[in-house]
């Protein structure tokens, strides 16, 4: 071969890893990797592009962001339209109603038999829950199915699964909620009790729960207490 053909071929391979290096620098980050690197320590579920050019929604959980890859910044907050309707309470709500329709609601304590469905997480320790377990006790017209979530008060399991291996859940239920010590004659949680709270914990996580009482009502999320408010989506 000659020296002018290996000339050639040499200048045409470092001509080819030019242009692929070239290539290879300009090829764009994806938004997702780009999140990942810039905020390694926040999970998130999906990322979409919303309306506005560069912004794309971020779901983790069941918080719903915003992130701008070009300035690696993360937005919160709600994105309204000239509707004044919020897109993004929008697409909480549909998240909402899916996690209402999928939840296992026979795995839940029911009591009453009333046709307005009412999904609650508790916690027997907490003031604000026993409150508005008192709420309900004086309506007939609802459906309560509970799932109990300790997060703030982790000694209520003993409680919990005390409730959940009652015969007359019920009723162990009031008297939990009504401040009242587990009977010295309980029996200890079996294991499948045990589990079956553990279930309901998982399931508060799944549906981004963060404090008690937490309340589903036609696909609307109530957190606390609010009376007024669950009387306004009750009525």
């Amino acid at each position: 071969m000659s020296f002018r053909r290996i000339f050639t071929t040499l200048f045409t391979v470092c001509v080819l890893f030019a242009l692929a290096a070239t290539a290879f620098a300009a090829a764009p980050v994806k938004p997702e990797d780009s999140f990942r690197n810039a905020f390694p320590q926040v999970p998130f579920d999906s990322m979409t592009p919303t309306e506005i050019p560069g912004l794309y929604e971020v779901i983790s959980g069941q918080r719903i962001f915003y992130y701008y890859p070009d300035k690696e910044l993360v937005v919160t907050g709600e994105i309204v339209g000239k509707d004044l309707k919020s897109r993004t309470a929008e697409r909480k709500g549909a998240m909402m109603a899916k996690v209402v329709k999928d939840m296992p609601l026979d795995k839940a304590l029911k009591i009453g038999d009333g046709k307005k469905v009412v999904i609650e997480f508790t916690d027997p320790d907490c003031p604000f829950c026993r409150r508005g377990a008192e709420y309900f006790t004086k309506r007939t017209d609802v459906t309560q199915y509970i799932f109990f979530a300790p997060l703030a008060h982790p000694g209520a399991i003993t409680k919990i699964e005390y409730i959940l291996s009652a015969e007359n859940k019920v009723q162990a239920y009031d008297a939990m909620m009504l401040g009242q010590e587990i009977p010295a004659n309980a029996k200890p949680a079996s294991p499948e009790i045990k589990r079956l709270a553990q279930e309901h914990m998982d399931l508060a996580r799944k549906a981004g729960v963060t404090g008690t009482p937490t309340f589903f009502i036609n696909g609307q999320m109530v957190v606390g207490a609010d009376l007024n408010r669950l009387d306004e989506l009750l009525k």
